[in-house]
């Protein structure tokens, strides 16, 4: 495969990411069973709403493992032409903290329409960044410290969880364990469960781009790799104790692969990075039909300009110019507004892309 070509599959699957994230928002502000069901709960009474809402749990470890190995790729491109470690992981590091601003700034507001600043809420983007920035301290380690790091993290993480405090205060000790350990109103997404996925992006960024150079190599370990999250969802999963949350019928069942995602619980962080490394796979098999996947391409490549664009979409045309119901359709409707969102979005990205492609614009990059 030539090397410019080596990454597109990482762009198909960002794409596809981005776009599953778009579903979900698009139910988000299109679906009233959120009006009716808790955002933590399977309850749905349709098989399309379970499907809608199951298909987004893929975004965040997506998200996470994608940039790890984007992380660890451009550290590793830095030190190639020459640059200083350090100026390396200040350049990644300043990026983190430029999503963790963005979140607390642009996203939050966007959320309503911008109607009101909401600086009292630590996302996805920011945890995001967050991640970046604690992954400059390690990303010279060798792979498999890296690995043991993650590991680690995500077996430890559950007895974190015991440590006792008062989710309904405005504590330090309520800021600090929503921030790094548990999900609550301040942050659905703490940092160390998600680290860890970070961790193990780094660690496939590193397998990718530097030993498994050869595309057969390359698709084959992925694929070797994926099982192996999905042999530990199973340890995990089938006693139902330590690190699970949500009780399954048997085996097989439905109900054997709800996971906790707010926070990540033990199983969810294994059986999502398996899902990431076998659709990994998918774009690499498929990647004769690159024309096929083109749109997800397009989106890949700008996934943060099409994620702080299309919220703000969506809360406008339905919270503020009242252009759409706010939450009143079903699953039909927040399909159509999501394909409605994908056709209105492609021409921003492949603008913005042909922009950042070429400008040295220091902001314009960091998009």
């Amino acid at each position: 495969m030539a090397r410019t070509d080596r990454f597109v599959f990482v762009d198909q699957l960002r794409g596809l990411i981005i776009a599953l994230m778009g579903l979900d928002h698009a139910s988000n502000y299109f679906n009233a069973v959120w009006k009716r069901v808790d955002y933590n709960e399977f309850l749905f009474d349709t098989a399309g709403q379970f499907i809608i809402r199951f298909l987004s749990y893929l975004c965040a470890p997506g998200f996470l493992m994608l940039a790890g190995a984007m992380v660890w790729l451009s550290f590793e491109k830095r030190l190639q032409k020459g640059g200083r470690a350090w100026d390396a992981g200040r350049g990644l590091a300043l990026r983190g903290f430029f999503l963790i601003f963005v979140q607390l700034t642009w996203v939050n507001a966007s959320w309503g329409g911008f109607q009101r600043l909401r600086l009292d809420h630590f996302g996805i983007i920011a945890c995001i960044g967050a991640s970046l920035v604690l992954l400059t301290l390690i990303v010279r380690l060798g792979w498999w410290q890296r690995l043991l790091i993650a590991l680690t993290i995500i077996v430890v993480h559950p007895l974190l969880l015991r440590i006792d405090y008062d989710p309904g205060t405005t504590t330090l000790s309520m800021r600090v364990m929503q921030l790094f350990i548990d999900s609550g109103s301040w942050n659905l997404y703490p940092v160390l469960p998600w680290f860890a996925l970070a961790i193990f992006g780094s660690v496939a960024g590193e397998m990718w781009f530097r030993f498994w150079r050869d595309p057969q190599a390359r698709l084959r370990n992925t694929f070797y790799a994926g099982l192996a999250f999905l042999a530990l969802f199973f340890v995990v999963r089938i006693p139902e104790g330590y690190g699970n949350i949500f009780p399954f019928d048997r085996v097989g069942t439905v109900s054997f692969w709800f996971v906790q995602k707010y926070p990540p619980s033990l199983a969810h962080n294994f059986l999502f990075p398996a899902a990431t490394c076998f659709l990994a796979c998918l774009f690499m098999v498929a990647g004769r039909l690159r024309w096929l996947f083109h749109p997800l391409e397009v989106y890949g490549r700008t996934p943060f300009f099409f994620y702080v664009i299309h919220i703000p979409l969506l809360a406008i045309i339905t919270r503020r110019l009242e252009l759409f119901p706010w939450k009143e359709g079903e699953v039909t409707t927040a399909l159509l507004a999501w394909l409605g969102l994908l056709v209105v979005m492609y021409p921003l990205c492949r603008g913005y892309g042909w922009v950042k492609a070429r400008s040295t614009n220091p902001l314009i990059r960091m998009m």
